[in-house]
C-alpha cells in the first residue's frame, strides 16, 4: 500500500507509549477484599496500547473522517440501495422505553404490560408488509437479507416435506444477487443456474427445459440486478406452481416497485424484505440488518417461532405452540431496533409516500443512465428500472481502462464507487443504483464526474490507473488478502 493525499494512518498500537496514561484511579480508603479464583488471573498483563485520552480522542476522531458514508457523500453502490435515512427514526428508536427494553420481560404475566408496546411495533409491521406485499404474515426473526433467504428456502423445504414431495433442485437465474444459490446449497439443494435471454430476462425456454418434478421451488428477483423488471414473471410463477414447486420473491430490490405492485399479486408464495434497505434503517458496516419473511397462507403454519399474537382479550404474546414450523431463526424479537425504525418509516410515508419512492427511484435511475448512454457502453439501452449496468468504452478499453480504474478515479471526486463486476453475465460491469433520495444537482455532479473519467480515459489514461490519490490506502493487491489470510494480527 502506498501513501496518497491524506497521511499514512497509524495503528493505535504503533502510537503507545509505555507509562502513558488516559487516567489515575485515586487510592480508595474503602477496605474490601475480592476472592478471585487463581485459575481466572492472567499470568501477564494484557497488551493494550498506552495513551493519553487527548491520544484516543484525535486516533478515534481522525479515524471517523475516513469513512464515506451516505451521510456525508453520494453512494450509487448498486443492488445496495443506500439512501438516506431519517433522522426522527434514529430519535424513536432512541426512546428509552423501547431502548431499554429487556428482551427477557414477560409478555403476559407479572411486568407483561412493558413489553406490549414493543410487540404492537412488531404485530403491525407485520400487518403493513402485508399490505404492501400481498403476502398472508410475516415473521420479523431474520437478521439479515440473506438470513431472510435462507428462512424462506427452509420454509419451502418444510413445505415439500410436509407434502412428502421427493424435491432436490432450486432454479436461479444466472444475474441472481450470489446470496440465493448460497441459501439454497446450505438448505441442502441443488442449484440449477438459468441462463438469461438477449433482453437480460430470465430465458423462459430455458427455464421450461428445466422445471420437472425435481423443482422445489424458484428464486428469482424483479427487477433483477440489471435494473429490468421481467413481464412475464406470473407465467414463471404458473409454471413453477405446475409441479407444486414454491415461487420465492428476493425483495432486494423491492424499492422500484414499493407501492405500485406487490410481489403476491404476481403469484409468488414467499417474499423476503431488506428493511435495512427499502425501508430507510441503518445500512452498512455489516449491520445490524432485518430481512423478514412473507408467506402466502398456505406457508403459514411453517413460519419460524416465536411469532406475536393478539389474544381475544385484545392484548399481545409470543407463540411458540407450531407444530410445522422451522424452528428458531433468531432470539428473542430478531433486530427490534431495526423493526421499529421500519415501522416509523412506515407511518411516515403512508401509502402516498411509496409511490413517490418507487416513482423517484425509477426516475433517477433512468435520468443518469440517459446523461451517460452516449459514453458508457450499456448492457441493455432500454427503459431500466432503480439501478443500471454500464461498462467502460471500447475506446476506454482500448486505452487498458477497466472497471476498477474508473471506480477508483470516483474515490477521488468525493463520490463512492458503484458495484463493479456484477452481475458477472456482463464483461467490466458497473452497476449504479442513484436511490430515490438524491437530488437532481447530485445526480448531475455524479454524471460530470463520470464524463471527466471519460475524458481522461482518452488523453491520460495513466492518470485513472493510478487513482485513487486522495486517500491514505491507494490500491491494495485486489486478491491477496483473499489467497493470503492473515488474521493473526487481529
Amino acid at each position: 500500500m502506498s501513501g496518497g493525499g491524506m497521511n499514512e494512518a497509524k495503528l493505535i498500537f504503533e502510537k503507545s507509549v509505555e507509562g502513558r496514561r488516559a487516567t489515575q484511579k485515586t487510592p480508595s480508603d474503602v477496605g474490601h477484599s475480592v476472592n478471585l479464583n487463581p485459575d481466572y488471573l492472567r499470568e501477564a498483563p494484557p497488551e493494550l496500547p498506552e495513551l493519553s485520552e487527548l491520544d484516543v480522542v484525535r486516533h478515534f476522531t481522525e479515524l471517523s473522517t475516513r469513512n464515506f458514508g451516505v451521510d456525508t457523500g453520494f453512494y450509487p453502490l448498486g443492488s445496495c440501495t443506500m439512501k438516506y435515512n431519517p433522522k426522527v427514526t434514529e430519535r424513536i428508536a432512541a426512546l428509552p422505553d423501547f431502548a431499554g427494553l429487556h428482551p427477557l420481560l414477560p409478555q403476559l404475566r407479572l411486568g407483561g404490560m412493558l413489553t406490549q408496546g414493543a410487540l404492537e411495533v412488531i404485530w403491525r409491521t407485520d400487518l403493513l408488509l402485508r399490505e404492501l406485499t400481498g403476502m398472508a404474515g410475516f415473521t420479523m426473526q431474520p437478521l439479515a437479507g440473506a438470513h431472510g433467504e435462507l428462512t424462506g428456502i427452509m420454509i419451502m423445504a418444510a413445505y415439500h416435506r410436509d407434502r412428502g414431495n421427493s424435491k432436490t433442485t432450486v432454479l436461479v437465474p444466472d444475474s441472481a444477487h450470489g446470496t440465493n444459490p448460497a441459501s439454497a446449497a446450505i438448505a441442502g439443494y441443488d442449484v440449477v443456474s438459468v441462463p438469461s435471454d438477449e433482453n437480460g430476462l430470465m430465458d423462459l425456454d430455458a427455464l421450461r427445459e428445466q422445471v420437472d418434478d425435481r423443482t422445489a421451488g424458484v428464486m428469482l428477483t424483479s427487477p433483477n440486478t440489471l435494473g429490468l423488471f421481467n413481464p412475464r414473471v406470473k407465467e414463471i410463477c404458473d409454471l413453477i406452481h405446475s409441479v407444486d414447486g414454491i415461487a420465492y420473491y428476493d425483495g432486494a430490490n423491492m424499492n422500484a416497485i414499493v407501492g405500485r405492485a406487490r410481489p403476491g399479486d404476481f403469484g409468488f408464495d414467499i417474499v423476503h424484505l431488506n428493511l435495512h434497505k427499502t425501508f430507510a434503517t441503518p445500512h452498512g458496516g455489516g449491520g445490524p440488518g432485518s430481512g423478514p419473511v412473507g408467506v402466502v397462507e398456505g406457508l403459514l403454519p411453517f413460519l419460524p417461532v416465536s411469532l406475536v399474537v393478539k389474544r381475544e382479550d385484545g392484548t399481545l404474546a409470543l407463540e411458540y405452540d407450531r407444530p410445522k414450523s422451522i424452528g428458531y431463526i433468531a432470539p428473542f424479537y430478531g433486530n427490534f431496533g431495526i423493526v421499529l425504525r421500519a415501522y416509523v418509516y412506515l407511518l411516515m410515508l403512508g401509502r402516498d409516500g411509496f409511490l413517490g419512492v418507487s416513482e423517484n427511484a425509477v426516475l433517477n435511475a433512468n435520468y443518469l443512465r440517459t446523461k451517460l448512454k452516449d459514453v458508457y457502453r450499456q448492457a441493455y439501452d432500454r427503459l431500466c428500472k432503480h439501478e443500471f449496468v454500464i461498462s467502460p468504452s471500447k475506446a476506454m478499453e482500448e486505452k487498458g481502462i477497466r472497471a476498477v480504474d474508473i471506480a477508483k478515479a470516483l474515490i477521488d471526486r468525493g463520490f463512492h464507487p458503484p458495484t463493479v463486476y456484477f452481475p458477472t453475465i456482463v464483461r467490466e460491469s458497473m452497476m449504479i443504483e442513484p436511490v430515490e433520495t438524491e437530488s437532481k444537482e447530485t445526480l448531475d455532479d455524479f454524471a460530470e464526474a463520470m464524463l471527466e473519467i471519460a475524458r481522461l480515459a482518452k488523453e491520460q489514461p495513466e492518470v485513472l490507473t493510478g487513482a485513487p490519490r486522495s486517500t491514505s490506502v491507494r490500491r491494495p493487491d485486489e486478491t491477496k488478502a483473499a489467497k493470503e489470510l492473515n488474521i493473526a494480527s487481529l
